[in-house]
């Protein structure tokens, strides 16, 4: 960040051509004020005032002097490519660079920080739903390839529909739809491959079974000898708690319905109550947060569903009662970990609390929507403090897209199914929820869900809305689109005209979005703009941060996003990487933000 500028030239009517002054800009007021403080006035700020600075402003109390001496030299390192330095200290642009570098100066943390000793209840678990297609609901591939991929995002529970293959194979494939199938082994070979790559806590495998017992016996040998030691046993029957995903490290879990005999004139039955219609696409951008939860109308059709949870993904294809289901295949009931499955008695008593068995009960969005609004307590304070409660995409997503993960988060829920092969804002906001806790998948639940109130009832997102805590976040300016885009991709006769908006996903009284002002014909803008955000519900809030370059006629092109979840941030000023729509960080783009809290 020198100061320096050169000429860009843009072609205007094939004939004419415009000339712009590229500039890539010093350092902001911000930056010069922070440095002249704790410079003491001098030119060169050494590592035993950058210490300071790093404890005084970014709240870093135990930063050493060896990290703020390491800061340095790296610093020192990259920009005059030396290898011993007659100066061990930072000029007003060293100090630049060294805020303006995601690696050095990140806006959260990268390591595991967060008690992981609590049973496997307490935590938000990053989860996938038909983890093995690789596009639409209808017609994609299904491949072992996104299970790869989102295992090494740090997914940590990966579904698989299973299904005949003949009378004498099993493969992996969604449905009865036009998706090509691909085997179980080579999605079974993914997974321990791939399993603990990004993170070692547990990965939990979710089985949607359509299998006779003969092929459910050939599964249960398939995972045995594939997995081998890995594979974590466990009686949720008869528990009273499950383990911690500390004890549960590198170890894989199964999770199904207890098995059952296959009937084929049951699958026929596969439908989704009330939700008819297809959903249709989104753009680059998503739908905003608020257009992704039903309508009172959505809800009403589903009324009958509350007592009626038969439409649960994984029960279909599964036989109406116990007693006309006489076959099982022990070896495979064996491999289950968390059982899963129908209870019997509507939604009220699938929400009951058995104080000696842990179960997973699996509801789909909008079910979700109608339990919080008629069981709020029940699903909030009692049932998923010790069950597992999965929620997964309506059945008409059939572009693969999403909705509003904040629901079931609030409402306690561990398992926020997501296709992970999708984009747009839904799925950002579940980025963003697990770049928390060094991005290793589990996120410890707030103590509000797992503390029952004086009343017998828990935490009620409603009845919540004075701010604990506010957070000032300012926006100071942006850089590296030059380096990730090519010169003419947002305008072809002129700069790009960028703009920030910037806001909170949570609770719903926290919610809000702003935007700075548009700065035009720059790829270096400086906006110093200033929002201030009052948190109800700081623990889940997400911070959203969306570039877009501004146009006239269409809609506005697409510059980078970033979700952060607000328990995570450093205060400071830092520098905040930006992400592609797929989520994918771009190598130099990114924005000089300020962030306090008060």
């Amino acid at each position: 960040m020198e100061g320096k500028r050169e000429m860009g030239s843009y072609k205007f009517c094939l004939i004419f051509t415009r000339k712009f002054r590229m500039t890539e800009s010093g350092p902001v007021d911000d930056v010069r004020e922070i440095f002249e403080k704790y410079a003491d006035g001098e030119a060169h700020m050494s590592p035993e005032q950058l210490q300071k600075l790093m404890a005084e402003e970014g709240g870093e109390g135990e930063t050493s002097l060896e990290e703020a001496e390491r800061i340095v030299d790296e610093v020192l390192r990259r920009r005059h490519h030396i290898a011993k330095f007659t100066r061990r200290n930072l000029t007003l642009d060293d100090f630049n660079y060294y805020l303006f570098s995601t690696d050095l100066n990140p806006p959260i943390g990268d390591q595991v920080h967060q008690n992981m000793d609590a049973p496997l209840s307490h935590y938000f678990i990053y989860t996938g739903h038909n983890s093995y297609l690789t596009g639409n609901q209808l017609s994609s591939n299904c491949s072992d390839l996104p299970i790869a991929d989102a295992l090494r995002r740090g997914v940590r529970v990966v579904e698989l529909d299973l299904w005949p293959r003949g009378t004498d194979d099993v493969c992996v494939k969604h449905g009865r739809t036009l998706t090509k199938e691909v085997k179980l082994g080579k999605c079974l070979e993914s997974i321990k491959a791939n399993a603990f790559a990004t993170s070692k806590y547990p990965v939990i495998i979710t089985l949607e079974d359509h299998l006779t017992p003969k092929l459910q016996f050939k599964v249960a040998k398939m995972i045995t000898q594939t997995f081998g030691d890995m594979l974590y046993y466990h009686d949720s029957e008869s528990c009273q708690e499950f383990p911690s995903p500390e004890e549960l490290k590198e170890k894989i879990l199964i999770s199904t319905k207890p098995p059952k005999e296959y009937l084929e004139a049951n699958d026929a039955k596969e439908k989704d109550s009330g939700e008819k219609g297809k959903d249709s696409d989104e753009d680059v951008w998503g739908k905003e947060p608020e257009d992704l939860i039903s309508t009172q109308s959505d809800l009403e059709k589903v009324t009958s569903s509350v007592n009626d949870l038969s439409q649960d993904d994984e029960e279909r294809g599964s036989c109406e009662s116990d007693t006309s289901c006489q076959l099982q295949a022990p070896e495979y009931k064996r491999l289950i970990a968390i059982h899963a499955g129908k209870p019997k008695g509507g939604l009220r008593m699938a929400l009951k609390v058995d104080p000696n068995k842990i179960r997973r009960l699996s509801l789909s969005e909008q079910l979700l929507e109608k339990a919080v609004a008629s069981y709020g307590a029940d699903v909030i304070s009692r049932f998923t403090q010790k069950n597992f409660l999965r929620i997964y995409p309506k059945g008409t997503r059939f572009n693969s897209s999403n909705y509003k993960p904040q629901i079931g988060w609030m409402s306690g829920a561990q398992m926020i199914a997501f296709n992970m092969q999708g984009y747009g804002r839904a799925l950002w906001l579940m980025e963003g929820m697990f770049r928390a806790n060094g991005g290793c998948g589990y996120v410890k639940k707030p103590d509000f869900l797992m503390d029952a109130g004086s009343n017998g009832q828990g935490f009620y997102p409603k009845d919540n809305s004075c701010p604990k805590k506010t957070l000032k976040v300012k926006v100071l300016m942006g850089d590296g689109w030059l380096l990730d885009f090519k010169k003419t991709h947002f305008d072809s006769y002129s700069p790009p005209d960028f703009f920030v908006r910037v806001g909170i996903a949570g609770a719903p009284v926290d919610e809000v979005m702003e935007k700075t002002k548009i700065e035009y014909d720059t790829w270096t803008p400086i906006w110093n703009k200033e929002f201030i955000f009052p948190l109800a519900v700081p623990e889940l809030a997400l911070l959203r941060v969306e570039v877009h370059e501004h146009d006239i006629n269409e809609k506005d092109d697409f510059g980078g996003q970033t979700c952060l979840p607000v328990s995570e941030i450093r205060q400071g000023i830092r520098a905040v990487p930006l992400f592609n729509r797929k989520g994918v960080k771009y190598s130099s783009t990114r924005l000089l933000m300020r962030f306090e809290f008060v």
